[in-house]
């Protein structure tokens, strides 16, 4: 029997604990993995364990059960919910089937109505994962929902083997709608080297499109076809400033593939075009953005624009195919060896052996051509890596080709230090934007990881993942931990009351000012004080 997850809430430890102890758990095929006294400390648990099963009461302090399931359900779309209340009135009953809970159940609470109720929930639950893994099911789904002209149009439109006079035809042909008037491409990478043994990689990359399909919203319209081996989305919006919103609503899904799919998805959101002639565009920076998963990790949402903002949209992009890709992906994701081994392959692959003085010519001037496109994309001058006003051309022209490798070596580790410390310095300063809007707004209640994005014009989820690696906490715990420092400073010195420290540093509620304390210090600030100033 698969085992479950269940989270119990409720402000009351004598009714966790009676829930607990009423219902045989493990015969049951579930496992309590913890309990929260209120809405809040539930969110924040749901967010770190995902549980499947979340059991809460209505009425509890700093935010109630329906606030709670609300939440859990934009968030967390899979976890089933069970509400249950003292309070036999038909508003909360409507609200709790409006929010599509499972049961809405008052107290005191049955054993054996809970008991078969946890039953259902089982099965259901049972049901769910078998149709994501069931291979006839997925196989048959990839037949009917891959028209294969369909398939064929949007991988031609990324490769670029679409004229432009032919497009409307074949739109037409193929009864394709792309009306934009803005476009992004979205590639979903599967960690196939993290995924579960035993269960087909294909058939979880087909799980995951199944999954992306019904619970992205509609209103981004978007395409979506397979292309080597990965999952491609052609999406559409009115304005190119939401491709901050559509990288956030990525990260969300990319945790619930995890949780629902088992699979390790990293979404690469490519550049903003307004051409459906420029989604190869589009594509290759959502390729490229993938790559950056080695920094930024794996199973989260990256938006090229957000991490490589020099390199916009209207450049030409260096291609997969270029003979120099390697070497250039090696500079800002790798370390020197990695460099020199790229810089050896690319000269023994295309170095021209025994050249004619012509062909030695024509790969100098490919060679030097790229490196400018290089440093130019990456809004890198010349003068940052190379003399001013020096010659390349004619300098080079008089170096054998040992010595033009050696050169070439020295060019691209000198380009890798100054791409890896302007993206230092951009990331401290981004950080240090964020530090600097706290030490302001602080007392703001309405300051929360949604409004700081919206100052800085990020989406959440690069904002979440810089954040804590260069300051070793979440936003939340920071904002928290300051907020605390200046309420103890406000509690010592100013002698003020706790509502009147509780609002100065942002908190509506004085009570949960006072939980927040606790949890923080080990106790009140009453206590806090005497301990002190004893």
């Amino acid at each position: 029997m698969k085992n479950y997850s269940v989270l119990l809430v409720d402000d009351e430890e004598n009714v966790i604990q009676s829930i607990i102890r009423t219902i045989a758990w493990e015969e049951l095929g579930f496992t309590v993995q913890g309990y929260a006294h209120n809405g809040v400390e539930a969110l924040e648990m749901a967010e770190e364990t995902q549980p499947d099963v979340v059991m809460t009461d209505i009425k509890m302090p700093y935010m109630d059960g329906l606030a709670l399931s609300r939440r859990l359900k934009e968030e967390f779309p899979a976890i089933k919910i069970i509400i249950f209340s003292g309070f036999d009135e038909f508003e909360y009953a409507k609200e709790a089937i409006r929010l599509e809970a499972e049961e809405y159940i008052l107290k005191p609470i049955d054993a054996g109505e809970l008991t078969e109720l946890f039953k259902r929930i089982h099965a259901a639950l049972d049901q769910e994962f078998d149709e994501k893994q069931n291979i006839n099911m997925l196989k048959n789904y990839y037949l009917e929902s891959l028209p294969i002209l369909q398939e064929n149009f949007y991988t031609s439109l990324i490769e670029g083997n679409i004229r432009e006079s032919d497009v409307n035809k074949e739109m037409m042909d193929y009864q394709v709608s792309l009306d934009g008037p803005y476009y992004a491409v979205v590639l979903l990478h599967n960690s196939i080297c993290l995924a579960p043994e035993g269960i087909n990689p294909l058939l979880i990359t087909m799980s995951v499109r199944k999954l992306w399909e019904e619970r992205l919203d509609s209103g981004w319209n978007t395409r979506y076809f397979n292309y080597l081996g990965n999952i491609v989305l052609i999406v559409q919006m009115s304005d190119p400033a939401r491709s901050v919103q559509l990288t956030d609503a990525c990260e969300v899904l990319c945790r619930l593939s995890k949780h629902v799919s088992n699979a390790v998805i990293t979404a690469g959101v490519g550049h903003v075009v307004d051409s459906i002639m420029d989604l190869g565009k589009s594509y290759d920076s959502a390729r490229e953005a993938i790559d950056y998963r080695v920094i930024y990790g794996r199973g989260k949402a990256i938006n090229i624009a957000e991490i490589a903002p020099g390199e916009n949209a209207g450049r030409s992009y260096v291609s997969h195919d270029d003979a120099m890709y390697n070497v250039f992906k090696a500079i800002k994701m790798d370390g020197p060896e990695e460099v020199k081994r790229e810089v050896e392959a690319y000269f023994s692959k295309n170095a021209p052996e025994n050249p004619m003085i012509q062909e030695y010519h024509f790969f100098l001037m490919d060679m030097i051509s790229e490196l400018h496109r290089f440093l130019d994309q990456n809004q890198i001058g010349m003068d940052r890596i190379f003399e001013k006003e020096q010659d390349l051309y004619r300098e080079l022209q008089q170096k054998d080709m040992q010595e033009l490798k050696r050169w070439m070596l020295d060019a691209t580790l000198r380009i890798q230090e100054h791409v890896k410390s302007s993206r230092s310095d951009s990331t401290r300063s981004f950080v240090s934007k964020a530090i600097d809007y706290v030490h302001e707004h602080y007392g703001s209640q309405d300051l929360n990881v949604e409004s700081i994005c919206a100052y800085l014009g990020v989406s959440a989820a690069y904002f979440s993942t810089v954040f804590k690696r260069e300051t070793g906490k979440t936003f939340i715990n920071f904002l928290t931990d300051y907020r605390m420092e200046k309420a103890v400073r406000m509690l010592l010195e100013e002698n003020e009351k706790t509502y009147v420290i509780a609002e100065a540093v942002g908190y509506s509620d004085p009570n949960y000012f006072s939980y927040a304390f606790k949890k923080k210090f080990g106790m009140s600030p009453s206590k806090y004080k005497a301990q002190q100033n004893g």
